[in-house]
């Protein structure tokens, strides 16, 4: 099997992610629920992780990295925790549906939320954002690399055009472990992280990394181990977004997948770049082929074939040859009206991916729609 689907979910994982998830479940305690040696060792390596990804982003504090399932949930305690009726949000037609849903929900409880189109090339039109922000712009939600063609708009350029009191919040779902990322430069206020994807996690693995400005309201209530006759949240962070029993396994793989890349992500952007290139090219020299993407560092490969839906596509690749690609809509509607779409094959890759199955894929694609 030729696992291509790394922007749904990473297929391999280096030994050292693999090893530390699998020590945990060995000598796995609940963190920070109990006083016996065990639960407060694993609060102690929680609290390690959190340093680990606080110094990975470029965040203000450890309090301020919180822990959550995946990259939707971060980004709704972000939106749904910071912002409501009465509020103005800029975002993008590049969105996943882990950002246009929730805010579909604010603009339904009467919040004012517009989009901002895509120029001729496909790129997130930063004119036409700049037209939409105002003095009055509460937030702009927005993604960093668009998981559907892989293109990244200029944060900092997004940043220039908010007035001073506007949040930034960022989708890093596809740009997490890629890119170099730092908040307080590029002056990020929430990043929401997908531990399972670019970071090297396992499945079950994300945060929300907050600046000082962010303070979200709770989404969700329960247990914290803190503060237990307390019949509200705790009001400081991590705990007051933290209710029930964390995912230790899951805390410390996204922790050795964080340490794993402090010395390997520009090597593995530099492979991915010639990956992706080399598919993009060999795709481009097929006539029934229609690319959508431009060679990126996420990896990130959208075309479609002449006459044969996307979803066919991607059976047939799987069924006749092994080959595991994504067909659809990809979970961005909007960026597939905005293409003139109704759906895309996408190739995602990984930098655990060869230049020999890059080739077999191209083989196939040749014998089968050729």
């Amino acid at each position: 099997m030729i696992y291509f689907d790394n922007a749904a979910t990473g297929g391999a994982k280096p030994d050292s992610v693999i090893c530390g998830a699998s020590a945990a479940m060995r000598a796995c305690a609940n963190p920070g629920r109990s006083g016996h040696m065990l639960s407060l060792a694993c609060a102690e390596r929680v609290y390690g992780v959190r340093k680990i990804l606080q110094q990975f982003f470029g965040a203000p504090s450890a309090e301020r990295v919180i822990f959550t399932k995946n990259c939707t949930e971060a980004l709704n305690i972000a939106v749904l925790g910071c912002l409501g009726a009465g509020d103005k949000i800029v975002s993008t037609v590049a969105e996943h549906n882990s950002v246009l849903r929730p805010l579909r929900h604010l603009s339904e409880c009467g919040a004012s939320v517009r989009y901002a189109p895509l120029d001729r090339a496909g790129n997130i039109d930063l004119k036409a954002m700049a037209a939409l922000i105002d003095a009055d712009t509460s937030a702009v939600v927005i993604t960093l690399a668009s998981n559907v063609t892989g293109i990244a708009p200029d944060i900092c350029a997004v940043k220039r055009m908010m007035p001073p009191g506007a949040l930034l919040i960022c989708d890093g779902a596809q740009a997490c472990g890629h890119e170099n990322i730092d908040m307080t430069a590029m002056g990020i206020d929430a990043l929401a992280v997908a531990g399972h994807k670019g970071m090297c996690g396992i499945q079950g693995s994300g945060a929300l990394v907050m600046s000082q400005r962010l303070c979200p309201s709770p989404v969700m209530f329960g247990g914290t181990g803190s503060e237990s006759y307390n019949l509200s949240m705790p009001d400081f962070y991590p705990d007051a977004l933290e209710a029930g029993t964390l995912n230790y396994p899951a805390i410390i793989s996204l922790g050795e997948g964080a340490l794993y890349l402090k010395t390997r992500m520009y090597e593995n952007r530099d492979r991915l770049v010639y990956l992706t290139d080399l598919v993009i090219n060999g795709l481009h020299e097929m006539p029934f082929v229609r690319l959508y993407s431009r060679t990126n560092v996420f990896g990130i490969v959208a075309f479609d074939v002449d006459g044969v839906p996307s979803e066919e596509v991607a059976g047939r690749l799987s069924a006749e040859h092994g080959i595991c690609v994504r067909g659809g809509l990809h979970c961005a509607p909007l960026m597939h009206g905005a293409l003139g779409t109704s759906g895309l094959v996408r190739v995602s890759l990984s930098p655990f991916n060869t230049e020999r199955e890059a080739e077999y894929f191209l083989k196939a694609m040749a014998e089968m729609f050729g």
